[in-house]
């Protein structure tokens, strides 16, 4: 489902988990420590670059847009890329808990829709093969939806040596499906570009713990100033835009 994972979809991102000590709390709609008076309605502009050696190629730009009301909360990112169509992925989760409503992502390689109950149900539309497969799924786990995980770390008690474990729901018919986990491995203070930040680096099971990415988050505001992803040999960077 990846929608990369604040930012942007964490299916663009392919985001990010390993294993964590049986101490370190699990969060869920059930019982989390998201903390909503930070949820602000805001809109950011990242721009998307591609390293490759000493080389940065600027390849698309991310906006996301959040809105709030007593009980709802809305997340709508839209991608940029160059030479292609938008790619528009919505979240809407319920307040306080952020418990999953509806997730719809639009892209030149798929359509997908999530409806969120006792049953996630709803479609996933193969454009190379015109393929559409109607989603029928009974998840036996608490979950948050996976492409709204990566912006809930904003909104947690971050300190230094921070963790904790997210159960997700995340659909993918090439890939895994059902109820995976996410890990905040690290958090750590430090500085970017005068600004103090947070350091939060994070794997899931979407990615087969394979992708580690970075958040650079302002102690302050919480707002997400940098995005990296590390993909091996290949890596991404978000930068917020003033």
């Amino acid at each position: 489902m990846k929608s990369v994972k604040f930012l942007i979809p964490v299916i663009l991102l392919l985001s990010i988990a390993s294993p964590l000590s049986g101490q370190e709390k699990s969060q869920s709609p059930k019982s989390n420590d998201v903390n909503t008076a930070l949820i602000k309605n805001e809109e950011s502009e990242m721009d998307w670059y591609v390293l490759m050696d000493t080389t940065k190629k600027e390849i698309g730009k991310v906006f996301t847009k959040t809105s709030r009301t007593a009980d709802q909360l809305n997340i709508t990112t839209t991608v940029k890329m160059n030479g292609m169509p938008d790619w528009v992925d919505e979240t809407t989760a319920g307040l306080p808990k952020l418990n999953p409503v509806k997730h719809s992502s639009f892209n030149m390689q798929r359509d997908m829709v999530l409806n969120f109950g006792k049953q996630v149900t709803g479609y996933y539309l193969d454009k190379a093969t015109n393929q559409k497969t109607e989603i029928n799924e009974t998840p036996n786990e608490d979950y948050f939806d996976s492409n709204i995980y990566p912006q809930l770390i904003r909104w947690l008690p971050l300190k230094e040596n921070y963790k904790t474990v997210f159960t997700i729901f995340d659909y993918n018919p090439k890939s895994k499906t059902g109820v995976l986990t996410a890990h905040i491995q690290d958090t750590q203070k430090g500085i970017y570009k005068n600004t103090p930040v947070w350091i939060v680096k994070v794997l899931d099971d979407i990615s087969e713990n394979k992708i580690t990415t970075t958040f650079y988050i302002e102690t302050k505001t919480r707002q997400l100033l940098k995005q990296e992803v590390d993909m091996g040999p290949r890596k991404m960077v978000m930068e917020k835009v003033n």
